[in-house]
């Protein structure tokens, strides 16, 4: 994440445009093509990489560290102390990938100690208008998480997961590749890969035929998918006995060894 990065520091910020209303920290770390607009915040503590753009009003917080090409838009506060009552000021950070885009009013909290000190955040994420990505959390690539989203510290999220307006995630779950949360959906089990889930607590509604199509999936991955998820969302055996009787099917793709994989890792209930 941004570790071939070329920076250039306060006295000697070559191609960077820092607007003079802005504030950046004497000690803040700029990479070559940053844009920093009127009345941003770059505070102490942080680095950027080559071509960010805070707009106007974004405010960045340290410790953080930014790979390259992320854009902070207007309000939102990205690297700010943990919403967590036992953070007693503890020297945390929020570590971001590169091109990420952290629309209006997105808030995201550096780690806290007894959650291992670090929030990350992968490559090419959507984090719409309104979401909160809190503590601990670790999030992969190419997610999108439409406005409003929410997750509560230690969530993990997988590659390409879709989250609808106005999820909200307990603390601790993890999401999986390509799953698609519905708009409104509450979640307090893990989600598995692939899935589509909805409501108020959510359950398994069927594969997200859309995501991993958009995926280029070969046949023979969607049919292994959907019938673990079939499997998933019908049978009343354990998740054990369900994971043994996939698994005597014979091979399965690549995809669908994931799936298991991450059923198999489960340290809370599956989403069903």
């Amino acid at each position: 994440m941004g570790a071939n990065l070329t920076l250039v520091n306060q006295e000697q910020r070559r191609d960077v445009e820092i607007d003079p209303r802005a504030s950046v920290h004497s000690d803040a770390q700029l990479g070559e093509g940053c844009r920093i607009g009127p009345f941003a915040v770059v505070g102490e503590g942080v680095t950027l990489g080559k071509n960010c753009t805070l707009q106007a009003h974004a405010v960045v917080t340290g410790p953080t560290r930014m790979g390259n090409e992320n854009e902070v838009y207007s309000f939102a506060c990205i690297g700010g102390a943990p919403q967590d009552l036992r953070h007693r000021g503890e020297a945390t950070e929020l570590i971001v990938g590169d091109g990420n885009a952290f629309r209006e009013h997105v808030t995201v909290g550096r780690g806290t100690v007894h959650g291992g000190g670090k929030t990350v955040i992968g490559n090419d994420n959507l984090i719409m208008a309104y979401c909160h990505i809190a503590h601990d959390c670790i999030i992969g690539n190419n997610v999108v998480m439409a406005n409003n989203a929410t997750l509560a510290g230690h969530v993990q999220v997988q590659d390409f997961a879709v989250f609808g307006g106005m999820v909200a995630v307990a603390s601790f779950v993890r999401i999986g590749e390509s799953a698609m949360l519905a708009a409104g959906s509450l979640l307090e089990k893990d989600v598995p890969p692939y899935a589509m889930v909805a409501g108020d607590r959510a359950v398994l509604k069927g594969v997200n035929r859309v995501g991993i199509s958009r995926r280029g999936f070969s046949d023979s991955a969607k049919r292994d998918i959907k019938m673990i998820i079939k499997a998933l969302k019908y049978s009343r055996t354990s998740l054990a006995e369900i994971i043994e009787s996939v698994e005597n099917t014979g091979p399965l793709s690549m995809e669908a060894e994931r799936l298991i994989a991450f059923l198999r890792e489960r340290q809370r209930s599956i989403t069903r």
